[in-house]
């Protein structure tokens, strides 16, 4: 048969372009050239002049031999700087590989050496953590790098230059690129992020041009973003890229509202003096907003829209930030699928249900990004198919076009998490007969006590209705008899308190009885930088007292 929709139909540079989120760039600095895109304290950028400076850098990375496959490490707050390294790495086709702040020296060296960085752009209030560790680097991986300090007008210390550079002076030295441009094929890696390593050596997440650009698109259709959204930089860059915000902010010509401290009276002054509309945080951020005294947000009259992942909201922070007038979206995902790969979405009937129906609604996962082809739920050891009957528990498991390449360096890895065709996430869930996934707990999370499954994330909500707690978590601790029994750690509001015997009983009014915590802690609880709290660092100290 005559195929003559393929005759004389070729790609060719009119009809085909590699998608890379680099273009957004260029588009909102040609067209919206006067607008505002950066503001931190004394320093503001127009489209333009972020562009320019975008610009100038990847002309400076360059001139230093930077080229497709080459990784730029850099080790920023949320800065100007951060969002410059978002577009000026990826142009060049080279790959990013952006540095958790909270990392020791010995990691970040071990992580610059297995992706094979040669550029390394670091903030000089990091410069103790990085003096040691690019010592590491020099002498355990026989590895050098070409070293820029930024050294940033809204950071009130002092730190040690480390590099042959500053960053200003580097850029003035250099003619910008002609143009920001993707790469020709879209399936080149644009970053590299490293997992938590909570066990072993940490994997180097891939990820590539194609899913950036698809997920830039589905966070702004999302969360119906408007042109021009005022966003305020909550969450760490550094993490999953910005859950890919650095590009969709781009791509609808908006305004990066930096934050270099990240805490509640920035956040709030922040919203409140610069009109922040949309941020993103962990459900510890928004716990603390809630506990945060009145007088602090007294004065935003603005709408607010916040975005939460990272853990399994309560939902005692559903409804508490509901009651605020902050109008919060509930999405999920992992590093692998580049931050938000789900989202609960809010369809127009739940507005007639009771705050307490609506609060449940939204705690849930929800369902896939409108441009990742398939979520769904299946048996981790058969890869069955499982019901929508919101009872039988699986494996949520993605696949599509917003799922990472692979693990650099690591097809073992690589292979067992793309078995039968899908990503398994490791996270436990339900199907609900709408479609929508709720998370019942990760699989390592998941406490076994008499033979019973209790979910560590159902205790944590029954705890998180308590007034007086503002961050818990839950742990099994090994028992004699029953195995394994819930141990609970719970920090408290400012100015409140309680008794782990009120907190026992208080649980035990909304759980089974099985299900109640035996034992209250109050100690500080380990996060990550984005607030999400390392339950693996809870276990070792639960059964190191045992």
């Amino acid at each position: 048969m005559s195929q003559i929709f393929d005759q004389h139909l070729e790609k060719n540079s009119a009809n085909f372009v590699a998608l890379s989120p680099v273009s957004f760039v260029e588009r909102s600095a040609d067209v919206f050239a006067d607008l505002p895109a950066v503001i931190h304290g004394r320093r503001q950028y127009s489209w333009a002049q972020l562009r320019e400076r975008s610009a100038r850098l990847a002309g400076a990375l360059q001139a230093a031999g930077v080229q497709r496959g080459s990784t730029v490490s850099v080790m920023l707050s949320n800065t100007p700087e951060m969002v410059e390294a978002h577009y000026a790495v990826p142009a060049l086709n080279a790959v990013l590989n952006t540095l958790n702040t909270r990392l020791d020296a010995h990691l970040l060296a071990w992580q610059m050496n297995h992706c094979e960085a040669s550029v390394l752009i670091t903030d000089s209030e990091f410069s103790p953590t990085m003096a040691k560790a690019l010592h590491m680097l020099r002498t355990e991986f026989h590895r050098e790098i070409l070293v820029i300090d930024v050294c940033d007008s809204e950071y009130e210390g002092v730190g040690e230059r480390l590099g042959q550079h500053e960053y200003e002076a580097w850029l003035a030295q250099h003619e910008p690129v002609a143009e920001l441009k993707g790469p020709a094929d879209e399936w080149d890696a644009i970053a590299v992020s490293y997992t938590s390593g909570t066990t072993g050596d940490p994997k180097g997440v891939v990820t590539h041009h194609r899913g950036a650009y698809l997920n830039s698109v589905s966070n702004a259709v999302t969360w119906s973003m408007p042109n021009f959204p005022r966003y305020l930089w909550t969450l760490p860059m550094f993490h999953c890229n910005g859950w890919c915000f650095p590009w969709t902010v781009a791509m609808l010509g908006g305004v990066h509202i930096c934050l270099r401290r990240v805490d509640v009276p920035h956040i709030l002054q922040a919203i409140s003096d610069h009109k922040a509309d949309h941020y993103c945080a962990a459900p510890i951020v928004h716990n603390l907003l809630i506990a945060a005294p009145e007088e602090m947000r007294s004065h935003i009259k603005h709408p607010v829209k916040g975005m939460v992942a990272g853990a399994a909201p309560p939902a005692s922070m559903i409804e508490g930030m509901a009651k605020l007038g902050f109008d919060i979206t509930h999405v999920y995902g992992l590093t692998e699928v580049y931050g938000p790969a789900s989202v609960a979405v809010k369809r127009s009937s739940w507005a007639d249900e009771s705050l307490s129906e609506q609060t449940r609604l939204n705690g849930r996962q929800g369902v896939r990004y409108p441009m990742q082809e398939g979520m769904t739920l299946k048996d981790p050891s058969t890869l069955a198919q499982l019901p929508a009957d919101g009872e039988t528990m699986g494996e949520i498991m993605f696949r599509g076009n917003v799922v990472m390449k692979g693990y650099l360096k690591n097809p073992t890895a690589t292979a067992e998490a793309f078995k039968g065709g899908w990503f398994h996430t490791g996270d436990l869930a339900v199907l609900e007969s709408d479609r929508y996934v709720k998370i019942k707990d990760r699989s390592k999370d998941v406490i076994i006590s008499g033979g019973e499954n209790i979910s560590s994330i159902e205790v944590e909500d029954a705890l998180y209705r308590h007034p007086s707690v503002v961050a818990c978590a839950v742990v099994a601790k090994q028992d004699d008899k029953w195995g394994e029994t819930p141990l609970a750690y719970v920090e408290l509001k400012p100015e409140s308190q309680t008794t782990a015997q009120e907190l026992i009983a208080h649980c035990k009014s909304l759980l089974a009885s099985y299900k109640t915590p035996k034992e209250i802690r109050f100690e500080p609880i380990p996060k990550t930088s984005t607030g999400k709290i390392q339950k693996f660092q809870l276990r070792e100290r639960a059964n190191k007292a045992a």
